[in-house]
């Protein structure tokens, strides 16, 4: 029984991400650069240069790395649009059924990357 509530509440959790909440977010399609191994890790120089706090740039940074990739790749901050993302994340905060102040860091986050 356990088994079979949690291959159903997998199968939803897919669902819901490749349809996203308005289309805005097409699950699976792959960048040419991006993944991982390249997302910048916070650094007391991104703290400074943003204003934000080490801690902040971390905390975005966790959410950004535990939850973004599970709707689509990794896109790299750095190659994010600033005035395209601050009126994106919120939107995919809520599809993704994250806290607002989780949103807010992952935010912070990205834009503190795109300072360096």
């Amino acid at each position: 029984m356990k088994l079979i509530l949690l291959s159903s509440a997998f199968a939803l959790a897919l669902i819901g991400c490749a349809t996203g909440p308005s289309g805005d977010i097409e699950a699976g399609v792959e960048q040419e650069t991006g993944g991982i191994s390249e997302v910048p890790n916070p650094s007391p120089e991104m703290a400074k240069k943003s204003g934000k706090t080490l801690e902040q740039l971390q905390r975005g940074h966790a959410v950004y790395m535990l939850n973004c990739a599970q709707c689509h790749a990794y896109p790299l901050p750095e190659d994010l649009d600033e005035a395209e993302f601050t009126e994106t994340v919120p939107k995919m905060v809520k599809h993704a059924g994250l806290a607002l102040d989780e949103g807010s860091a992952v935010l912070s986050y990205i834009l503190a990357v795109k300072q360096l």
